[in-house]
């Protein structure tokens, strides 16, 4: 059965299509760009001392961002601050993207220990969509009330074959490049659509995963929504046209310049936030020596924002003294304070306009 947007496209063809619908020289060449952009930044993100620094700040806004793509839109302020604070009740869309940041930080940890499986791929989906369902037994389609574009397959024996086939294809030996297969793999996801709703965030999460599994990161911090949010209607027309016309070629040489700006990209900010981390330990060993730790001043780049409690618990200083530190920062005007509640959140000024910038 040939494509048609109305029918369930059981038909969808499995993986690996030939490489005669692909291979090109300027493909290539942007898969060069792409492993040594990747190769930079993870030797780099080895000078941020605490991994924390990187997943707690860039993963928020990866999570945001993949977010904004399916309309679901909250503001860095909300995030940061929900994400931190233990009074804060965010609102159902923030509520949302914090899920994605879990099923992203979760996700990593479980495949690092276990590698990846179907019960990886529905529990970052669960985590998202804070659902018990699993792979959908129903049909679903894409588009408006008015207008249907994509039927994916149906139903659950179908999706599971389909699904077992990219599971198959992931981490087949081959000669496929681990980031040509990324993309391979992102779109079939994608067509597969195996959940009811969360699909394009659940893909979004077994990108960065992925990546993290060939080793060809340590950490999950390739921004790429970002890049899909900038060009988010070329995204979805290469996407359609792989479907319509199998023109995967057009599909791969966009996933890989995306993770070739995203990589140079989130490489300015790991820069950034090694040198304005450097930069405060400087300023407050020469201004205020005597409550100068490297310590204190690490956990002031975990998040943007910090509470006395934070201080406390990592056995920083005792509560009073936590309270004088964070008080003599904030009239540095390295911090600035931020009520929420009856709780009293300190602001890293630099490290949020870095971040939201």
């Amino acid at each position: 059965m040939s494509f048609h947007p109305e029918q369930p496209y059981n038909e969808l063809p499995l993986l690996p299509p030939g490489k005669e619908s692909w291979e090109s020289f300027a493909l290539y060449n942007q898969l060069a760009a792409a492993r040594a952009a990747l190769a930079e930044l993870k030797g780099r993100a080895l000078v941020i001392p605490n991994p924390k620094m990187l997943i707690n700040t860039l993963v928020l806004q990866e999570a945001k961002d993949s977010s904004n793509i399916e309309n679901i839109f909250t503001t860095a302020d909300k995030l940061y601050r929900a994400f931190s604070s233990s009074v804060v009740v965010p609102d159902a869309s923030t509520k949302e993207v914090l899920r994605y940041r879990q099923a992203l930080w979760n996700g990593w940890q479980k495949s690092q220990k276990e590698g990846f499986g179907m019960d990886l791929v529905e529990e970052i989906y669960r985590t998202i969509k804070k659902e018990t369902n699993g792979i959908r037994d129903k049909e679903v389609y894409i588009g408006t009330q008015f207008t249907v574009v994509y039927t994916p397959p149906c139903c659950k024996e179908v999706l599971t074959e389909k699904l077992q086939n990219w599971l198959d294809f992931a981490f087949a030996a081959n000669d496929i490049d681990p980031l040509i297969k990324m993309a391979l793999l992102h779109y079939q996801f994608e067509a597969i659509h195996p959940f009811t709703d969360g699909n394009g965030r659940t893909g979004r999460v077994l990108n960065v995963l992925y990546i993290c599994q060939n080793n060809l990161l340590d950490q999950p911090i390739l921004y790429l929504s970002k890049y899909i949010n900038d060009n988010k209607g070329d995204y979805y027309r290469l996407l359609r046209a792989v479907t319509e016309n199998g023109n995967w070629a057009d599909w791969i040489l966009f996933n890989l310049k995306a993770i070739t700006q995203t990589a140079i990209y989130t490489l300015d900010k790991v820069n950034a936030i090694h040198q304005l981390f450097n930069a405060t330990i400087e300023r407050v060993k020469a201004e205020r020596p005597k409550i100068y730790s490297y310590e204190l001043v690490e956990l002031l780049f975990h998040q943007p924002y910090c509470k006395i409690s934070m201080v406390v618990d990592s056995g920083i200083a005792a509560r009073n003294t936590a309270s004088k530190y964070l008080t003599e920062l904030e009239e540095l005007g390295i911090l600035s304070t931020a009520q929420s509640g009856k709780e009293t959140l300190y602001l890293n000024v630099e490290l949020f306009k870095l971040l939201t910038n």
